[in-house]
């Protein structure tokens, strides 16, 4: 059988990790999206797939939150742009990657991650983005950007679909990796 065209997959995936940075991060919400991300990043490691990472401004916003870049296979690419692709550095960087579809995750979901993914789309991407693995300051405004990325053709999904979407089938050690991995991710209230 043929799977759905959005289906995920190992050969054309790469994550994306949106601006988890100290300053920014500590005026969220809530802090929910934080161990979504870190199973998001521990997944496409333990895949080997590809991981973008960026930072906004770190001078103004700080750098990425230390329990989060200890585990990138990158270090972070610095951008000014709000939308990553508006950003030569960042572009590139995804685009070495040749996947065709990009898992966006990160904050603010209403500014980088929402101009990020229209960007994406816009260019031809497959976005997916797992809605409890972004986040805003306001919670409403992280609902409404979500409305508006499904909108536009972005796939609102979960952590934890996205990553066994990306391991296809039980029984393997991959699965058992991924599976030990989701059980880590705290349920949320």
């Amino acid at each position: 059988m043929i799977p759905h065209p959005e289906t995920l997959s190992p050969s054309r995936a790469m994550l994306l990790v949106i601006d988890v940075q100290e300053r920014l991060d500590a005026v969220m919400a809530d802090g929910t999206h934080r161990p979504r991300l870190e199973a998001l990043v521990d997944g496409f490691v333990a895949l080997e797939l590809p991981v973008v990472a960026t930072e906004q401004y770190p001078k103004g916003l700080g750098p990425t939150l230390p329990a989060l870049s200890g585990k990138l296979p990158k270090s972070p690419i610095e951008k000014m742009s709000f939308s990553c692709l508006r950003d030569a550095d960042v572009l590139e960087a995804i685009e070495a990657t040749r996947a065709r579809q990009v898992v966006v995750t990160g904050i603010e979901t209403h500014v980088c991650v929402l101009q990020t993914t229209l960007d994406l789309l816009h260019a031809g991407y497959q976005v997916q983005v797992p809605h409890d693995a972004v986040n805003s300051r306001r919670a409403r405004d992280r609902e409404w950007a979500l409305h508006r990325l499904t909108a536009a053709g972005a796939v609102v999904t979960s952590t934890e679909s996205v990553l066994f979407e990306l391991v296809e089938r039980a029984g393997t050690d991959t699965f058992r990796t991924i599976s030990k991995l989701v059980r880590t991710i705290p349920v949320e209230p």
